[in-house]
């Protein structure tokens, strides 16, 4: 469990991993936003401006996990190596809806919902992520964030959620990860490194 007891002095280190991981967790909750209020004001994506639009929020989605990813602390060593590990599957199975969809993610992922399936494991690192931060610091919207929005993914693509539910289902994501980011955000940086004695 994070508490808010200064073990030691901050390293500049220190300060930056964090600033980083807090940059990109808030960079993820802007891109949930503005992909969900242009899902909500334009529809499926089907057009190619619309796929423009998709492809340059799933870059900076991606970028913004990556950067959580990398600089999380994580007292378990163990735990941020399987968290690498599945941000690289994660690459890797973007890399595939992009080569599927020539160069378009948006045209593949329209054209196969069950290409948003892809998508699942950059969706199991925001899940980590935000279990984590739920874990340590009671942030009980990330508990909330780390079921839905899998299931989330997994319902649109087996179909099981209309078209008509995506945009309202990414608004309440994006809503809860607004708040989760927000709460996150203005924690003293030293919560996040904690005693650093305890690392392994």
């Amino acid at each position: 469990m994070g508490d808010y007891v200064l073990y030691q002095p901050l390293t500049r280190a220190d300060r930056i991993t964090v600033l980083l991981y807090r940059a990109g967790v808030a960079l993820a909750a802007v891109t949930l936003s503005a992909l969900a209020a242009f899902l909500a004001l334009h529809g499926p994506l089907d057009a190619r401006t619309s796929s423009l639009y998709f492809d340059f929020f799933l870059a900076a989605l991606y970028f913004s996990v990556g950067l959580s990813v990398f600089f999380i602390h994580l007292y378990i060593g163990i735990f941020k190596e399987y968290l690498k590990r599945l941000y690289y599957l994660a690459l890797v199975t973007l890399a595939l809806v992009v080569m599927k969809g020539n160069g378009d993610a948006a045209s593949y992922v329209s054209g196969a919902h069950l290409a948003l399936l892809f998508l699942l494991p950059a969706a199991g690192c925001m899940a980590f992520i935000c279990a984590k931060e739920a874990f340590c610091f009671r942030l009980v919207e990330g508990y909330l964030l780390a079921i839905i929005m899998p299931l989330y993914l997994i319902a649109l693509g087996a179909g099981a959620l209309g078209e008509g539910a995506a945009a309202p289902g990414l608004v309440l994501i994006a809503a809860l990860f607004d708040l989760f980011a927000f709460r996150k955000v203005l924690m003293p940086i030293h919560v996040d490194i904690g005693d650093k004695s305890a690392y392994r």
